[in-house]
C-alpha cells in the first residue's frame, strides 16, 4: 500500500498537510496525496532536493524518488542546481517548482479604469498595466480594449493563453453564479470586460468582490498572515468589510457578506435604503465624509496621493489623513474623530462575530497606519467587552490586485497539482 505522511516536526510547510488522511487511501489517492505535499514544500521553501523532501515529508526514499520522477515527467518540477560546493550527484540535484508552467492573469477593476496583470504560476508578476476608461466610453469599447492589453501583457511575459483569470470587483458577486449581483451599481463597462474575458478561448474567469480580494492578501502576504479568524474594514471611496472564519472567506447567501455601508448608525440622520447606503456607516466613515470631516478640523493636504484610476474622493481622503498623522499633536483630534466613526462600524462586526482582530485597509486605512488603528482599538475597548486586536493593512494600494494573483494562483495550481490535502 502506498505510504502517505505529513510534514516533520521543525519544517515549515503549507497550511493542508497529508497527515489528516487515513492510511487506507488508494495507492493512486496516497500517490497524489504525496505529490501536492511535495509540491506545497518546494512552494513554501523554495528549491529542495529529494533528501530534503524526505526529512520534511517523512516519506520513504524509494517513495520520494518516485513522486520527484512522476512531477518531472509532468513538467511541474525541474533540476534547478546541487546543493553545496563539494556534493555531486543525484542525491545532490535541487527541485523547483517551473514557474512558467502556466500563467495568471489578474484585473483590478476600478471606477473609472482597471489595473491588469500577468504573473507566473508562483504568483510573481511579470508585466503590468494600467487602463483608464472615460466617462461616456462605450461598454463593448472598453472590454475590447481591456483585452487587448490583456493580450499585450502576455505578449511582453512571453506567455501563451492564461491558464486562471481572476477579477476584483466592486459590488456584489453572487457565490451561487459567480457573476454580478445588482448590476444597477455596477459600471456597464465592468460586466462587458468579464464578458469578454470570458468568452476568449481560456480559463473561466473568477469574478470576487474585491475587500474579499483584498482580505485574501492580507491573510497571506500582510497583517494577518497568524490569523485564521478576523475581519478587513474597508476604509476608501466607499467602506465594506470581508469576514474570514476559521480561514475561509464568508460570502453570505447572495454575496452580501460585509456591506457593512448600509450598516445603520448613530450620527448620520438618516437610514439607508436598498437603494443606497447614504445614512449608512458609509455616511460617516466613506471618503466624502472624511474630507468634510478633515475640513471641519482645519486638516489640508498639499495635493492629493495618487491612488490608481478611482475616484478622485479617495485619493483626496488618503492624502488628508496621511497629512494629519504627519502634523502629530495638531492632527490628532482629527484622528480621534475619524477613529470614533470607525469604531462604530468596527464594534458592530465584533458584537455579531468576535473575530478578534480587524484589519484597516482601503485608502484610508493604509493612510491611518497606526496612529489610526492604535485609536480605534481604544474606543473599541471602550465600547465592546470582546477582547479585539486592530491592526493597520500593511499590503498597500495594491491589495486587491495582489488578491486577484493569488485566487487565479490557487486556481491553477488546484487544476495542475491537485486539490489540496
Amino acid at each position: 500500500m502506498e505510504e502517505t505522511r505529513g510534514a516533520a516536526p521543525g519544517r515549515t510547510a503549507a497550511p493542508t498537510t497529508a497527515h489528516a488522511t487515513p492510511r487506507t487511501a488508494s495507492p493512486s489517492t496516497a500517490r497524489a496525496i504525496n505529490d501536492r505535499l511535495a509540491l506545497q514544500l518546494l512552494q513554501a521553501e523554495g528549491p529542495l532536493t529529494a533528501g530534503e523532501l524526505k526529512a520534511a515529508t517523512g516519506l520513504s526514499r524509494p517513495t520520494v524518488a518516485d513522486l520527484v520522477e512522476r512531477l518531472r515527467a509532468a513538467g511541474l518540477i525541474a533540476v534547478v542546481g546541487e546543493s553545496g560546493a563539494r556534493r555531486r550527484g543525484p542525491n545532490a540535484r535541487l527541485y523547483a517548482i517551473v514557474a512558467d508552467r502556466a500563467h495568471l492573469a489578474a484585473v483590478d477593476l476600478r471606477t473609472h479604469g482597471a489595473t491588469v496583470a500577468v504573473a507566473d504560476l508562483l504568483g510573481r508578476v511579470l508585466a503590468e498595466a494600467t487602463v483608464p476608461v472615460n466617462p461616456g466610453t462605450a461598454p463593448d469599447r472598453a472590454a475590447a480594449h481591456g483585452v487587448a492589453v490583456l493580450e499585450k501583457l502576455l505578449g511582453e511575459a512571453g506567455a501563451g493563453r492564461p491558464h486562471a483569470v481572476a477579477v476584483g470587483a466592486p459590488g456584489l458577486v453572487d457565490p451561487a453564479t459567480g457573476r454580478f449581483g445588482g448590476t444597477e451599481w455596477v459600471p456597464a463597462w465592468h460586466a462587458a470586460l468579464v464578458t469578454a474575458l470570458g468568452d476568449r478561448p481560456a480559463a473561466p474567469v473568477l469574478l470576487e468582490n474585491e475587500v474579499n480580494l483584498a482580505a485574501i492578501a492580507e491573510q497571506r502576504d500582510g497583517a494577518a498572515r497568524d490569523r485564521d479568524t478576523y475581519v478587513l474594514l474597508w476604509l476608501g471611496h466607499g467602506t465594506g468589510a470581508a469576514v474570514v472564519l476559521d480561514g475561509r472567506l464568508r460570502r453570505g447567501a447572495s454575496g452580501g457578506t460585509g456591506e457593512i455601508g448600509f450598516l445603520p448608525v448613530p450620527g448620520t440622520g438618516a437610514l439607508p435604503t436598498a437603494a443606497g447606503c447614504d445614512g449608512g456607516f458609509h455616511s460617516l466613515a466613506g471618503s466624502a465624509a472624511v474630507c468634510a470631516l478633515a475640513a471641519e478640523h482645519g486638516i489640508r493636504a498639499d495635493a492629493p496621493d495618487a491612488a490608481g484610476p478611482d475616484d478622485d474622493a479617495a485619493p483626496a481622503a488618503e492624502a488628508l489623513v496621511r497629512a494629519a498623522v504627519r502634523a502629530g499633536d495638531a492632527g490628532a483630534p482629527f484622528l480621534d474623530a475619524l477613529a470614533a466613526r470607525v469604531a462604530i462600524g468596527a464594534a458592530a462586526v465584533c458584537a455579531v462575530l468576535d473575530p478578534g482582530c480587524v484589519v484597516l485597509g482601503g485608502e484610508t486605512g493604509r493612510a491611518g497606519g497606526d496612529a489610526l488603528a492604535g485609536r480605534v482599538a481604544a474606543h473599541l475597548a471602550r465600547m465592546s467587552p470582546l477582547r479585539t486586536e486592530v491592526r493597520a493593512g500593511t499590503v498597500g494600494g495594491r491589495a486587491v490586485l495582489r488578491g486577484a494573483v493569488l485566487a487565479a494562483m490557487d486556481a491553477a495550481q488546484h487544476d495542475l497539482f491537485g486539490p489540496a490535502a
